[in-house]
């Protein structure tokens, strides 16, 4: 499973592979675990994260960081990290933009590779049987279920954010469960992703420039103790959800890749295209934004598109589009292995 060596251009496309991850842990709806998933390095990505426990902090404690990096299979995880950080910085950017310009646009494409993705795991399991049927058509209802649930109210309660934090990575470990889609559901998608992150963004601008004003301002040291335990509960459901997701892929396999199809079948109603975007709205019914400026979104309400509307069939042709990506990417892999 772990791969010590690889080339040159395999180090380039893990990088790729992060940067596609992270693009898609940004988007609400939509699972960086789908990306791994279907590249076909999911079991490795959760292998590594499994070797994060007690042994390696030892390693680490200890000093012996060659140690360490080996047994983490630090490669793997730099270069997959590396890409996942960078993304944040420029593709999820870009993607912010062309979902503030073309949204229809943006959805259906991730729509045609999320159906994309479902033939390319479907095709490749030959396992059906009572269980696996049971287990597909449950994952299913979840993630359905998801789609069509309203949003909880912002809670700064700590251990509820410890929680928070839990579950939001379940867009890296679990195929079809997207972590943001999940925090705007619990209402604390605003409150841990975009105003605890610019308190922390403020904060070191204030120290690079000499300011320690905010050791005196109660409600950024209150945001910066919400993102550190939110960060601590992210790291603990990295580290506790890889173990659990490795023991079931080894004793359960056939079983986890139906419930994760299932998944990201029923994830298809989180990411459908036609919607309207539905956003908080203070007590004289104005829209209420976020500390970045940003209109705050609690829900979509999706609708039928109209067969006459060119809009519509351009969208289908992104659908179409994101399809033959994930087909391309199927294709471009077994080229690669025929020829290796």
């Amino acid at each position: 499973m772990q791969q010590p060596t690889r080339t040159l251009l395999d180090k380039f496309f893990l990088f790729v592979k992060g940067l596609a991850m992270g693009a898609a842990n940004k988007v609400p709806g939509v699972s960086g675990g789908v990306v791994a998933f279907v590249a076909g390095f999911y079991e490795e990505f959760i292998y590594s994260l499994q070797k994060v426990n007690l042994k390696a902090l030892k390693l680490l404690l200890n000093g012996r960081f060659k140690s360490f990096y080996q047994y983490i299979n630090g490669r793997f995880l730099s270069l997959l990290l590396l890409g996942m950080l960078f993304s944040y910085f420029s593709i999820s950017k870009l993607l912010d933009y062309f979902i503030a310009q073309k949204e229809l646009y943006v959805w259906a494409a991730f729509f045609g590779m999320i159906i994309g993705s479902i033939y390319y795991i479907a095709k490749d399991f030959h396992h059906w049987n009572r269980k696996t049927v049971l287990a597909c058509v449950i994952g299913i209802i979840i993630g359905v279920s998801l789609s069509f649930l309203n949003p909880a109210k912002q809670n700064e309660n700590l251990i509820f954010v410890f929680f928070c934090g839990i579950i939001s990575v379940s867009g890296m470990t679990l195929p079809g469960l997207s972590g943001s889609f999940i925090l705007i559901l619990l209402g604390n998608y605003v409150l841990l992703l975009v105003d605890s992150v610019n308190a922390l963004y403020d904060t070191f601008a204030e120290i690079f420039s000499g300011d320690f004003s905010f050791l005196h301002n109660h409600q950024r040291l209150e945001m910066l103790k919400i993102l550190a335990v939110f960060t601590i509960g992210s790291v603990t459901g990295l580290v506790t959800l890889s173990h659990l997701l490795s023991y079931v892929l080894k004793h359960f396999k056939h079983i986890t890749t139906a419930i994760i199809l299932g998944f990201i079948t029923g994830s298809l109603g989180v990411v459908w295209p036609w919607k309207k975007t539905i956003y908080r709205l203070n007590e004289l019914g104005e829209i209420v934004k976020d500390s970045a400026g940003e209109k705050i979104i609690i829900n979509y309400q999706r609708y039928l598109p109209s067969i006459t509307n060119t809009e519509t069939w351009i969208a289908i042709g992104f659908i179409i589009f994101g399809i033959l990506i994930v087909l391309g990417l199927d294709w471009y892999g077994k080229k690669t292995l025929k020829n290796g």
